[in-house]
Formats: C-alpha cells, sequence, structure tokens
C-alpha cells in the first residue's frame, strides 16, 4: 500500500545544465547560430525573443513615449543592451524594453550602460510578467538599479520595485491603472499608469478647426 515519506532535506542534485557567457553568444552568433536582437542571456540561459503582440507593443511605445516627454530623447533608450552586477556580467546580457540614463547617450558609443549610469528600467510585460517580476527583479536587484518597473498590460498595473539590498527590492509596490506614480529622479512628473497601457478603445482625434 502506498506510504507517506517525508521530503528531502538536502538540496537533491540538480539536472545537467549548460551554463552559456556572453562569449559564447558572441562566437554563435559570428558561427550564424544566433541573430543579434532576437535573443536576451539571462543567468547562462539564452532566451529566444517571441515576435510582439500588438498590446505588448503598444506599451512599449507609450511608456518610451512618456520617458522621452520626461528625460528627453538624449537620456532614453528603447531595446538595447546593459551591463549588470560584475558577478552577474559573465551569463547575463539583458536589453530592457526601455531604460533612462543620467548622462547623455554620446557618452555610450561603444561601452555599454553600467547600474551606477541608470536612473530606470523598466519592462513591459504580458507572457513573461512572472519571469520580470521574479527572475529579471533578483538580476536588476543584485546590480543596484534604483528603480525598476514592470508594465503588465494584461492585468494593466505597474509594479514599481525601489530600494535593492542583498540581491532583493524591499520595496516593490504596484500600482493600478487608475492610480499615478513618478520616478524617483522627476518625482514632480507624475503619470497615470492608464496613460502607459495600451488604450481600451480607439483614441479619436479632433478635426481641426478652420
Amino acid at each position: 500500500m502506498p506510504q507517506t515519506v517525508q521530503q528531502p532535506t538536502e538540496n537533491a542534485p540538480a539536472p545537467f545544465r549548460i551554463i552559456w557567457t556572453r562569449e559564447d553568444c558572441e562566437r554563435f552568433e559570428n558561427d550564424g547560430l544566433l541573430i543579434p536582437g532576437k535573443y536576451e542571456l539571462i543567468e547562462g540561459e539564452i532566451i529566444r525573443k517571441m515576435p510582439q503582440n500588438r498590446p505588448h507593443s503598444a506599451g512599449i511605445s507609450r511608456l518610451f513615449a512618456w520617458c522621452l516627454s520626461v528625460f528627453t530623447m538624449d537620456f532614453v533608450q528603447t531595446q538595447a543592451a546593459i551591463n549588470v552586477s560584475p558577478e552577474d556580467n559573465p551569463t547575463s546580457f539583458p536589453e530592457p524594453d526601455v531604460f533612462v540614463l543620467n548622462r547623455s547617450i554620446a557618452y555610450f558609443t561603444s561601452a555599454f550602460p553600467t547600474p551606477t549610469d541608470l536612473e530606470l528600467v523598466a519592462e513591459v510585460s504580458d507572457s513573461t510578467l512572472a519571469f520580470d517580476l521574479s527572475t529579471k527583479a533578483g538580476l536588476y536587484a543584485r546590480a543596484g538599479s534604483m528603480e525598476y518597473w514592470v508594465l503588465d498590460v494584461i492585468g494593466r498595473a505597474l509594479t514599481v520595485h525601489r530600494e535593492p539590498s542583498n540581491g532583493r527590492y524591499q520595496s516593490v509596490v504596484r500600482y493600478a491603472a487608475d492610480e499615478s506614480v513618478a520616478t524617483l529622479a522627476k518625482p514632480a512628473k507624475q503619470v497615470v499608469v492608464s496613460a502607459l497601457l495600451p488604450p481600451l478603445a480607439p483614441v479619436e482625434t479632433k478635426e481641426e478647426e478652420n
């Protein structure tokens, strides 16, 4: 008959897993096995970027446009690579959907931004929400990124991560669509979360008066 057993208290050996590095990915690109911009390297795993659905791409566009309006075009980038913490750099090379620099893009013609160069890191999420709230949050917290936003286009909310310490964000606050938020860098520039999300109905443009 079936017997009740105790869950093992010691960690069992993990299945065989290959940890890829930036050098591996660069070699794969040179060999034509990977296409730049079509994948991310996160904690040693090569993650293929799926084609963006319309809500996801609309969320990126609206978040990017708002950041441009607040920080100007010389300080905002979208879907470009950044460095993380020294211990994570060899096996992670994320490309956030939007990030804001604290100095001009002109300083980064060859070098990649480091965590100390960033005012804000943001991801727009639909199917990757759990991953962005856990694995990527840990990656950015270990890097010391002071503010990390996750825009949830399905749940229509924004999760704001702040106060990185010991590899975790000590402050994690979820804002509903009708609530307002501002970045630490520009506290006077508040935005209603719904303004960053894909509109629920078509936005009609007013005809110009003669």
